[in-house]
């Protein structure tokens, strides 16, 4: 098909964000199409998975804006490119980021492959980030709005991706966007934003892992080695966890009343092989902190790594940028550039294998990867 230059593919989810993108690029003069992409299936009809009410929100939004807009099914790519590897860094014991992975196999590949199939020469959405062409070269910086950026779960784009992406409401923030929404007059103006898994929705967490993931009961132990009961699995529980470990306090013998032995209990390491659930007490216990850790799987930005030096990082969302050194790791095919360390200025809290870790310059994303290795304090 023929491109044409200044027709741009609207990813429309549903939600005021990528709605207002829309309007700010019709406004801007672009032939403006939008494209809605459905990507799971199973109980769909539950009331955690709201696809139907989204895409209804999504047509009455083009309707308004007097744009066309396609409905397409990516189900089996998300559940061949996203939600196998989603349940496979689970079984491992670690905790994966399905939106960093979506982004990088749906929304900026499968969405992408298909905009420029009708004819589109960019493609939009609605997230909180911005591109800049410099030098030859595209980068990707954070959104003006510091409590939504969300340039972390974008971080594994490439130069080609990048090019032709639009991020209209980037240079927003999320309170002038509703306030044009609701101007112009789009049904979703006062739409709560969503959360939960990309694509799957809001939905108790662990009765959804129930229907994918094995159980295997073991002993939940703290860091003196004392038994406080028993995990369903390790596979249920995430470093820095807090609720439903499902054990109450342990009071020494004599311990005075209103003493530290009634200290909250969070998760703080997993014992894969020996099946064990080790929780501290207190949220800066020496085996949440940690001030290193090793990443693997590393996608950079500009394509390649950056030089080593001082920057900042994120190990998790809206987490505040950290001072960091980033040194490259040797790893066993020789590509030094798929392995990095990153040593912290302070320690960092309930640091997780299978996160993201996102490299900053200022406000330039550089890349990161996942979490392998992470070096408590104690």
């Amino acid at each position: 098909m023929c491109v044409a230059p200044k027709r741009v593919i609207v990813g429309l989810s549903g939600g005021v964000d990528s709605a207002v993108s829309a309007y700010l690029l019709k406004k801007q003069g672009y032939e403006v199409i939008g494209l809605f992409m459905k990507n799971w299936e199973d109980d769909d009809d539950s009331e955690y998975c709201s696809s139907r009410q989204d895409w209804l929100d999504a047509a009455s939004v083009a309707d308004v804006l007097g744009i066309d807009i396609e409905f397409v099914n990516f189900a089996s790519e998300y559940k061949d490119r996203v939600f196998a590897e989603f349940l496979r860094e689970y079984q491992a014991g670690r905790t994966p980021n399905p939106d960093v992975l979506c982004n990088a196999e749906i929304k900026f590949k499968a969405f992408l492959d298909h905009a420029m199939r009708l004819g589109g020469s960019k493609i939009a959405t609605g997230h909180y980030a911005r591109v800049r062409e410099r030098e030859g070269r595209f980068e990707l910086l954070k959104g003006l709005d510091p409590a939504k950026d969300q340039s972390y779960f974008l971080h594994r784009l490439n130069q080609e991706q990048l090019s032709r992406t639009l991020f209209p409401v980037g240079e927003l923030e999320k309170t002038e966007v509703r306030r044009i929404a609701a101007e112009i007059g789009l049904p979703n103006a006062g739409k709560k934003d969503s959360t939960g898994i990309c694509f799957i929705g809001e939905r108790p967490f662990r009765e959804f892992l129930n229907r994918y993931l094995a159980h295997r009961p073991g002993p939940i132990r703290d860091d003196r080695g004392r038994l406080l009961g028993e995990h369903v699995g390790l596979s249920f529980y995430t470093l820095g966890q807090r609720k439903g470990i499902g054990i109450g306090g342990i009071k020494e013998k004599g311990a005075s009343r209103g003493g530290g032995e009634h200290a909250p209990w969070f998760v703080a390491r997993k014992d894969m092989q020996a099946n064990t659930l080790y929780v501290v007490q207190g949220h800066d216990h020496p085996w949440l902190l940690s001030t290193q850790l090793v990443s693997d799987q590393a996608s950079w930005v500009a394509g390649i790594p950056p030089e080593p030096g001082l920057y900042a990082a994120k190990t998790r969302y809206r987490q505040a940028d950290a001072a960091c050194t980033y040194a490259p790791v040797q790893a066993q095919d020789n590509l030094p550039e798929h392995r990095f360390a990153l040593k912290f200025d302070a320690p960092q809290w309930a640091v997780t294998p299978g996160q993201s870790a996102v490299l900053y310059d200022g406000e330039v994303c550089l890349g990161g990867g996942i979490i392998d290795q992470v070096l408590a304090l104690a």
